[in-house]
């Protein structure tokens, strides 16, 4: 004998006439039910999720671009290179996805429908960008605002009419001024470790031996002297 529903009104008016724990039975089975579908019609819908991984290089050397960016242009957001061009970024099939770096010109790449491949959801790109090269008109630099200002400074120069006289002031110098000048300046690094380097060399040179002593050497004693006499030992 086949079932028959006892009310002929509309469904959501039979709902209140069950028991309460029947109602909120069918409620919770009405309201899952509705979920699934609605899940079900949003996932086929909605483009796949693609993870887009890549480097960012120069066009003309294949160098990486450090620190250059990369977003989706569909809501701005994205990330930058490391320091080896290196990237990593979410999009959905059909973003558009833009490259920029600081003296390069942009680039863009759609991202595409991937099904029927091995892996539909992942993706690595190579992006080169070419240099961004601007002419510029030619400029030319004065050293002053206007010609008449510099016809009035270049006449107020004092040249020297003969290149041969300005050569000799210049060389002019005296000698021994130069040689007190050295002198206080002491010696160089350089010359400084070429002698450590001939010390060394000559006590290598008595290693096991005994060194001589001077006392009794005639040359050593003139060198005292002179030294003496010239007052190197006081301006020490």
């Amino acid at each position: 004998m086949p079932f028959e529903i006892p009310w002929r009104g509309h469904p959501a008016s039979y709902l209140w006439t069950m028991p309460s724990l029947s109602r909120f039975a069918a409620m919770l089975l009405l309201t899952t039910a509705s979920t699934s579908v609605w899940s079900q019609t949003d996932s086929t819908d909605a483009p796949m999720v693609v993870q887009l991984t890549g480097v960012v290089v120069e066009g003309d050397s294949l160098g990486p671009v450090p620190f250059a960016t990369v977003y989706r242009a569909r809501d701005q957001r994205g990330t930058i290179t490391d320091e080896y061009g290196f990237f990593a970024i979410p999009a959905r099939v059909g973003d558009t996805i833009v490259f920029s770096a600081i003296g390069l010109n942009s680039g863009r790449l759609i991202v595409p429908d991937l099904t029927g491949q091995e892996m539909p959801d992942r993706m690595s790109v190579v992006q080169p960008l070419g240099r961004d090269t601007v002419m510029m008109d030619e400029a030319r630099i004065y050293p002053w605002p206007s010609r008449e200002r510099f016809k009035q400074e270049f006449l107020a120069l004092r040249l020297e009419a003969d290149a041969r006289e300005r050569a000799r002031r210049n060389l002019e110098f005296d000698p021994m001024a130069l040689y007190d000048r050295m002198a206080d300046m002491g010696s160089s690094p350089q010359e400084n470790f070429r002698v450590l380097q001939a010390r060394q060399a000559e006590m290598a040179g008595y290693q096991g031996g005994v060194m001589p002593v001077s006392l009794l050497n005639p040359a050593a004693w003139g060198q005292f002297i002179n030294a003496l006499r010239n007052g190197d030992y006081g301006k020490r």
